[in-house]
């Protein structure tokens, strides 16, 4: 077992057993497995906590990038603005719609849509702008915003890594006019399983991906659409409404382990992630970035010490998503950074210890241009 495990989903278990163990007691007593009052309740917190008047429980990230796609009208020959620098999912959604990305390059200090590139991407077959907010951060979100007016298009946040940053003031999912969030085990708020939620202020759109979301079905069995079967299961819905009456402490302890961090490895051979000035971000990952990245994860993973890789293979380079348009070369930022990325452990329980073990680890690695 790693000194410094890269997540530890079981120490963050054993802090809320009683409150988990009762919830899925509930469920089980209850047998609402498929939706019901617990995905009820937590859609409508998980709103609130947004800022928003709608969330929409799916089984996954990916399904509610889908949903908020086809919520906001997306066709196929349209085209949607997006990065590729983040999980494939972003792009999946769109192809599920039959539409085409588009990828602007990364602002290389925040690694979030470069919104200097974004204007000229955009064509008469643009409908949709997907910025991504990753590592925790928002995007700026501001110029995105005013160049989606402008051109009257359509903003999704894919917020799957951001529950809970802010923006000026403005917390992720709020700021878009759709914005999608993942409950993969591992994130700031994870389920015990798959799971997603997609929040809007639209009331026509809230009520669409309801209808999809469960089979196209407005009542039972009366269906009105060809739907998806994107449910959200009850305990995962249960999970969640716990975990989210957590997650504002757990996100302010994760902030505090990264500012420990920076304070460590001030002067280290790697390069740590801007702390960006527009807002308030939740570390969701802590990366760093060193030309080395694969010797220092060899060093680091011989030290005892879990790290992780996000991404390293950029979408447009992925066989699967394969595009002439974006050889390789044609996202320089995107690209560099896929390359040099290496996140180090970060979970709310991590100790001042595991930081320092993993500071020490880094301190200790030798470049090798240092090497004789």
């Amino acid at each position: 077992m790693s000194k410094v495990p890269f997540v530890d989903l079981r120490a963050q278990y054993a802090s809320i057993k009683p409150e988990i163990d009762r919830a899925i007691a509930r469920v089980i007593e209850n047998c609402h497995f498929i939706l019901g009052p617990d995905v009820e309740a937590f859609e409508a917190a998980l709103a609130s906590w947004c800022g928003v008047t709608h969330a929409v429980g799916v089984n996954s990230g990916t399904s509610a990038l889908h949903l908020a796609l086809l919520a906001a009208g997306v066709k196929p020959g349209d085209e949607v603005i997006t990065v590729s620098y983040t999980f494939v999912a972003t792009a999946a959604a769109i192809l599920y719609c039959g539409a085409t990305p588009v990828y602007v390059d990364i602002d290389p200090a925040s690694c979030t849509m470069d919104s200097a590139r974004l204007e000229a991407a955009i064509t008469p077959r643009t409908r949709v702008i997907m910025p991504v907010h990753l590592y925790g951060q928002c995007a700026d979100m501001d110029p995105i915003l005013s160049i989606a007016r402008r051109h009257k298009l359509v903003v999704i946040e894919d917020a799957a890594q951001a529950h809970g940053a802010t923006y000026r003031g403005r917390p992720a999912g709020s700021m878009g006019d759709l914005a999608c969030f993942s409950f993969y085990p591992g994130k700031n708020l994870g389920a015990y399983g798959e799971g997603g939620a997609v929040v809007t202020n639209r009331d026509e759109w809230a009520a669409e991906m309801r209808v999809l979301r469960d089979q196209g079905q407005s009542r039972k069995y009366h269906h009105t659409r060809v739907g998806y079967n994107y449910r959200l299961e009850g305990l995962q819905g249960a999970v969640l409404g716990v975990k989210l009456t957590h997650l504002d402490r757990w996100n302010a302890a994760r902030r505090d382990h990264a500012a420990a961090y920076r304070r460590v490895l001030a002067g280290s051979p790697v390069r740590v992630l801007s702390d960006m000035s527009w807002g308030t971000g939740v570390v969701h990952v802590f990366p760093v970035f060193t030309p080395e990245r694969d010797a220092l994860q060899a060093h680091l993973t011989a030290a005892g010490i879990a790290t992780g890789i996000h991404y390293p293979i950029p979408v447009h380079l992925q066989p699967a998503f394969a595009d002439p348009r974006y050889p390789a070369g044609s996202l320089p930022h995107t690209e560099l950074a896929a390359r040099q990325t290496l996140s180090l452990p970060m979970f709310a329980e991590l100790t001042r210890d595991h930081i320092a073990t993993v500071a020490d680890a880094i301190t200790r690695f030798t470049p090798s241009s240092s090497r004789t």
